[in-house]
């Protein structure tokens, strides 16, 4: 088993489920800054969707446009824009802290992995 397969083996899904967290935080950041652009949809992406994608994909990129959806506003304002703050913001709260996590539990993986090259020191 080369490196690389032998490092995606002991990262597993949380190195994948680390960058679509990311890619979910500037979605989110564009939206927030677009709260005040006439007609902007606000977007999402639907975690769930591009975990389970990125499952199938095997060695392929994950394809994040297939899991990107429209967000549905409860009130759309007068000029178009699908952009409800407190959602956003509530969201990318939400994502921040489960992006903190995978980050955690990667961190603590990588360290498990350099004691055990280093001999369990």
């Amino acid at each position: 088993m080369t490196g690389p397969d032998l490092l995606d083996r002991q990262l597993g899904i949380h190195a994948t489920a680390l960058k679509l967290r990311s890619q979910r935080l500037d979605i989110i950041a564009g939206n927030i800054a677009n709260a005040a652009t006439p007609g902007y949809k606000a977007r999402d992406l639907d975690f769930r969707a591009a975990m389970r994608q990125a499952g199938q994909a095997g060695d392929r990129p994950v394809n994040t446009a297939e899991a990107m959806r429209y967000r549905i506003p409860v009130q759309v304002s007068l000029d178009g824009n699908t952009v409800e703050l407190a959602t956003e913001q509530t969201a990318f709260a939400q994502n921040a802290i489960d992006y903190r996590a995978s980050l955690s539990f990667l961190t603590g993986r990588i360290q498990t992995i350099m004691a055990a090259l280093r001999g369990g020191e």
